[in-house]
């Protein structure tokens, strides 16, 4: 395990690069990774009726429910959380304390879709008639894995499989205290719910947890995740078979995704692979930056960078970017409002106020002190402008604010009132001619901005 001011440093500066070669920024404007404003883990992306769909752990290690994010372009996500899973409606008397982890969403032959997601140490099933919900309990408010099935390792991380022919496939398995982790799989009913056969071991060599079957050029590849995700050794491997039960082979380019400090890149993996426009991409976590191995909370954000399989049957080694990968009916970058300056109150050295106005999720402002924190933005001329999209650190946390209005930055008048806001982005309207803008939080404690978008 590498020191952690070690690693600090080379996610600042981009220590280990060639002199000629640049090191890539994670904290440069316009990054398009993370693709997600926030701390989540786990991702599973689906695409219906014309609109993406990614379903993911709230960070830090999960929550009483999951998070989902909604774009019509793949760049702009608007959260919400669905109504099933709960900690509270899929809990049974064998849980554990565990919190909602790691779904996995996939549409069946029939048209239904079914979510495979980890509760209290146990596998649920639910199913909604769209991605976008109602989502609901589908096997009788109990587990369809308990966690007495395999008590040496644990029962999370199920990731569904649909063959060219229609049969369902399920894959799960962990292991505890960061080892030992098997992969088991059995073939689904036609039902979705029910196991059509014996539950079998797959456990391909370096497996430790988070399985997702694709499939290309007639062969079944098993990728999965290795390693501790708190620390630097998190990364993907995968292993071939000819059907999918396998026996797996580890792949001669296995592990394609790992730990890379000079891109600043610390501990990806728990994917999911997806197509479009018949190219192939893979979506993972990697550790929030600048990462810090010593703390108790892990935040993680999602990325998205391509893939390629191929011919002989391996996947290339992935490299891992910051600018995101340019991926086939994904806009080409998030939308932006009026450009401005940022001043106000002031945070360290990493999390000033530039950092609200930055056009990257893996910057945040935090201001330092206490009391009341203010965020200004200049317009650099009178403007008109409609209303603010906030981009807050935690989208399920409330935050409470106002917004003001200036013309010469001394004199402020209200715009809109002092309220508890949450979600992402919280969207306040405020019609107005102006030249400056400001944000005061009643309290500093906790405050933190991915993005301040002024329209």
């Amino acid at each position: 395990m590498k020191n952690a001011l070690a690693i600090l440093a080379l996610c600042i500066a981009g220590a280990g690069v060639a002199a000629d070669v640049p090191a890539p920024r994670w904290d440069a404007p316009g990054a398009g990774n993370p693709l997600l404003p926030g701390y989540f883990a786990d991702p599973s992306i689906v695409r219906d009726k014309g609109r993406w769909y990614i379903f993911a752990t709230i960070d830090p290690w999960g929550d009483d429910r999951l998070g989902l994010w909604q774009s019509d372009n793949g760049r702009d996500w608007t959260f919400s959380t669905p109504d099933w899973p709960t900690k509270r409606a899929a809990t049974s008397p064998t849980s554990g304390d565990a919190k909602v982890w790691a779904p996995s969403v996939v549409q069946a032959k029939d048209g239904r879709w079914w979510m495979y997601v980890s509760v209290g140490n146990e596998i649920w099933v639910g199913t909604a008639p769209s991605a976008a919900g109602p989502w609901r309990d589908a096997n009788g408010g109990k587990p369809l894995v308990n966690k007495a099935f395999a008590p040496k390792y644990h029962m999370i991380d199920a990731e569904a499989f649909i063959d060219d022919d229609g049969q369902a496939y399920l894959y799960w398995g962990s292991g505890w205290n960061w080892t030992n982790g098997h992969c088991f799989v059995a073939k689904l009913k036609p039902d979705m719910i029910g196991f059509d056969g014996p539950v079998r071991d797959v456990t391909p060599t370096n497996y430790f947890e988070g399985p997702f079957m694709v499939k290309a050029n007639g062969r079944y590849v098993l990728t999965y995740s290795d390693g501790n995700t708190t620390k630097d050794t998190y990364k993907v491997r995968y292993a071939v078979g000819a059907t999918p039960f396998g026996p797996f082979t580890e792949g001669a380019t296995s592990p394609i995704l790992q730990t890379d400090a000079a891109r600043q890149v610390i501990s990806p993996g728990h994917h999911a692979v997806f197509r479009s426009g018949g190219k192939p991409y893979i979506l993972y976590h990697r550790q929030g930056l600048p990462f810090d191995s010593a703390g108790t909370d892990v935040k993680r954000q999602v990325a998205v960078d391509a893939l390629l399989f191929a011919a002989n049957g391996t996947i290339a080694k992935v490299i891992p970017t910051h600018a995101g990968a340019a991926v086939s009916g994904f806009a080409a970058q998030r939308r932006r409002g009026l450009r401005w300056q940022a001043s106000g109150s002031a945070g360290d050295s990493l999390h000033g106020p530039d950092r609200a106005a930055d056009d990257n999720y893996a910057t945040v402002w935090k201001p330092t002190g206490t009391g009341a924190a203010t965020l200004i933005a200049d317009l650099g001329a009178i403007r008109q402008v409609r209303e603010t999209r906030l981009r807050p650190e935690f989208a399920t946390k409330p935050y409470r604010f106002r917004i003001e209005q200036s013309h010469d930055g001394r004199t402020w008048l209200a715009l809109a009132p002092d309220a508890v806001r949450s979600g992402s982005p919280i969207v306040v309207a405020h019609p107005a001619t102006t030249r400056w803008l400001r944000m005061v939080f009643t309290d500093s404690k906790d405050i933190g901005v991915w993005e301040w978008s002024i329209d």
